[in-house]
């Protein structure tokens, strides 16, 4: 069983030989590599080859074209700032009112935009390594994409004070990331991975009005083109874990604020697979190989029997030693 059909088998709640491996990897592959964050996540070949070095080096079972949150808001004619050690991200909203959105058009999708060059990196990997590894294209979910190109503190103040703009603008943005998704899937991605974190500030009432029914038009057009979506809310989503599992999303992905056990109830009874849910601080960049192999057995042995995936609850850090990284791998062989 090859890690692609790990993966799949796990999502399907099959036989797996063994649970599969699914960090995320952002500033650590980057860090490996030995390239500057601003290449990692502007160059589509520096992002491929950054994935597949983590591929060969650790063996993990799936790997993604995550990067940063403002590609939609880079092509839609936002102002950016690029640092050579950080994401990138944009220097003031785009949109604050209705006539900014009426004076936004869908983007072009030209060859030289951001949203194509992931698009470039995705099928990157397909060639390299998809017939044997998972490879996820990468989308943010549309409440996500509206606290980018909004602000956050200023959407959050929009769903209060003028909730039909934020309707307005969720609307606009889910053709877009609907469109996005799409083109990955066309080059060869089985999954979307979709970020959405900053759901994880509101409550149930306004996770049901205005960022599940977003997040379910996309599962949709992901699933009616022949795709499957991760779903990725960082945070503490205890609060919204009922309601997540109802986005149509095949795969979840757990923070380590979130209790694996009280988790793995509600997704067993609605059948779908997680992942997490180690603590990237505490159990691998301030920890000891010791340390972060049994934090990673704990994980392990609570989701035992369940559709499950180790991972850590977010991103993996630069700091984190290879030494721990492997650790954090391997612990799997116990099993």
């Amino acid at each position: 069983m090859n890690s692609k059909q790990r993966c799949l088998a796990a999502i399907r709640g099959e036989p797996v030989d063994r649970i599969p491996v699914f960090p995320l990897l952002m500033f650590f592959a980057a860090d490996r590599l030995r390239v500057p964050y601003r290449s990692f996540a502007t160059d589509a070949r520096v992002l491929a080859e950054a994935q597949l070095n983590m591929r060969q080096r650790f063996g993990v079972d799936a790997i993604t074209v995550c990067s940063d949150a403002f590609r939609v808001s880079a092509d839609l004619g936002g102002d950016m700032a690029y640092p050579e050690d950080r994401t990138p991200y944009l220097l003031k909203p785009l949109v604050a009112s209705q006539d900014d959105l009426d004076h936004l058009k869908k983007p072009s999708y030209a060859a030289s935009g951001r949203i194509m060059d992931r698009v470039r990196a995705t099928q990157a990997l397909v060639k390299a390594a998809g017939d044997d590894c998972l490879v996820l294209g990468w989308v943010d979910m549309p409440f996500a994409e509206a606290c980018s190109l909004c602000g956050v503190s200023e959407f959050m103040t929009m769903l209060i004070d003028q909730p039909e703009l934020a309707h307005n603008v969720l609307q606009f943005l889910t053709s877009i990331v609907i469109d996005f998704a799409r083109m990955q899937l066309e080059v060869g991605a089985p999954m979307i991975g979709a970020g959405d974190a900053a759901a994880s500030l509101i409550s149930p009432r306004f996770f049901r009005q205005f960022a599940l029914p977003y997040e379910q038009q996309v599962c949709q057009a992901v699933h009616a083109a022949g795709g499957l979506v991760k779903l990725h809310i960082c945070g503490n989503t205890t609060h919204l874990l009922n309601d997540m599992v109802n986005s149509g999303a095949d795969l979840f992905n757990l923070d380590h604020l979130v209790d694996l056990g009280a988790a793995r109830k509600v997704y067993e009874v609605a059948g779908k697979c997680f992942k997490g849910n180690l603590d990237p601080v505490g159990d691998l960049m301030q920890a000891t190989p010791e340390h972060c192999r049994q934090a990673a057995l704990t994980c392990i042995r609570i989701a035992r029997g369940a559709r499950y995936m180790l991972s850590a609850g977010c991103e993996i850090p630069a700091a984190v030693t290879d030494e721990v990284f492997t650790a954090f791998c391997q612990a799997l062989q116990e099993i």
